[in-house]
């Protein structure tokens, strides 16, 4: 559930911080750990080059000339750059047709070419120059003196603004949301082997730390534990948020302290990257003897977690999942709707190469399901002021049906 790529200045994200500041040694508690990445592929230039065919056809379908792409997880889609933003502009034109173009600042060309995976002019500007004016001479090299070009959904206002004005305002300007999701919403083998990776560390790596939890931890010490697990593990630690308590009744945290006692609800949402997928798996466990109603609540949510995969069927809108869901809990005396004590966030998300990605499990998201889908699984309960239960684990959509990447958890006993 939890991303840090979205939430990194969030309250909650104090642990994950100091875990990064110092990472705990995984060697030093007795145990040698070996990379379970080591056979991990990465992405093709062969498939990039067939993803930006798909694109073009589309955008030839919907009579869209160009899009437009700034650093980010669709960039790194597309054409393999991984980048991050800054006031400085980079960004990828890709016409309908044709080549890319590359529009950053010179002294990063190097850089910004050393993950370029597929063919494009590369066009460079100084720091006394216009970007915008590159970008809109890309475009007309590539033919497109005007007409509609879409524009990758989180693309910053500025760029678009000048390119609007060093156009003279030629464009029309559209969200490249229906180009670019139907792309990325089905996910290749390639994908789902790199996801599967993600997974089977994440998992590992809880494991691990379900066995070394010890009384006086804080939230902060077993974040650092997971961290460094999972980079011993071979994958590149996304986020680790450790709740314990009542902080665990709050999906994302609290900045109450809390540590580790007999009887404490340890609820950990965890992910990493490899090769830039990701996972997203949560557990939560009692430390010492768990009395009768954490019992029935993480049985509930359970059940819950069963009944989301028995519901996704081929066709049926991913927003009757939430709803099945939530139809159950209500039955048990939750919510009702997304009320509290109950399930006040969806019931799980996409994912890829972000850790939350279109379609939602939520009500009301018509998006039908399809083969090569990938979602969370994570119909948490939250008890304000006492503890919150949370499992998830991700799946991919198949022909025959879901298939999760990692076995659920079997019980209170045996969370991981």
């Amino acid at each position: 559930m939890y991303s840090r790529r979205a939430f990194i200045m969030s309250a909650t994200a104090v642990p994950l911080i100091a875990a990064a500041a110092k990472p705990a040694r995984p060697e030093s508690q007795g145990t040698a750990l070996r990379s379970m990445t080591g056979d991990a592929k990465a992405i093709s230039a062969e498939e990039r080059r067939g993803r930006i065919a798909k694109v073009q056809s589309l955008m030839t379908q919907r009579k869209v000339a160009a899009l437009i792409v700034e650093p980010g997880s669709t960039l790194e889609y597309f054409t393999g750059i991984r980048w991050r933003r800054s006031e400085r502009t980079t960004v990828a034109i890709i016409p309908n047709h044709g080549d890319a173009v590359v529009v950053t600042p010179a002294f990063e060309e190097p850089s910004v070419r050393e993950t370029l995976q597929v063919t494009g002019d590369v066009r460079v500007w100084n720091e006394s120059e216009s970007p915008f004016e590159r970008m809109a001479q890309g475009l007309r090299d590539r033919g497109v003196a005007s007409g509609v070009v879409a524009v990758e959904s989180t693309t910053r206002f500025f760029i678009i603004d000048g390119l609007r004005n060093a156009s003279n305002n030629a464009y029309e300007i559209v969200s490249a949301d229906p180009l670019v999701r139907p792309c990325r919403l089905i996910k290749s083998p390639a994908e789902l082997a790199l996801m599967q990776l993600a997974n089977d560390v994440t998992l590992e790596a809880l494991r691990q730390v379900h066995a070394r939890a010890q009384r006086g931890m804080t939230p902060s010490d077993i974040s650092n534990l997971m961290d460094s697990i999972t980079t011993a593990l071979g994958g590149s630690p996304e986020f680790s948020m450790a709740l314990l308590n009542e902080a665990s009744a709050y999906p994302h945290g609290s900045q109450q302290a809390q540590k580790l006692r007999d009887g404490s609800v340890i609820l950990m949402d965890c992910g990493c990257t490899v090769e830039g997928y990701q996972s997203d798996i949560s557990r939560t466990w009692v430390f010492g003897e768990p009395n009768a109603r954490q019992r029935k609540v993480w049985d509930t949510v359970k059940r819950g977690q069963e009944i989301a995969l028995e519901t996704a069927k081929i066709g049926i809108p991913v927003g009757r999942i939430d709803d099945a869901v939530r139809s159950y809990y209500e039955k048990a005396g939750w919510g009702p709707g997304y009320r509290l004590p109950g399930l006040p966030h969806r019931t799980g998300h996409g994912i890829g190469l972000d850790g939350h990605e279109p379609a939602y499990l939520v009500h009301g998201d018509a998006t039908p399901l399809q083969p090569g889908m990938c979602f969370s699984d994570e119909p948490g309960l939250y008890i304000p002021g006492e503890f919150g239960i949370r499992l998830e684990d991700c799946w991919s959509m198949t022909l025959t049906g879901p298939k999760p990447f990692t076995r659920l958890a079997k019980s209170l006993a045996e969370p991981i």
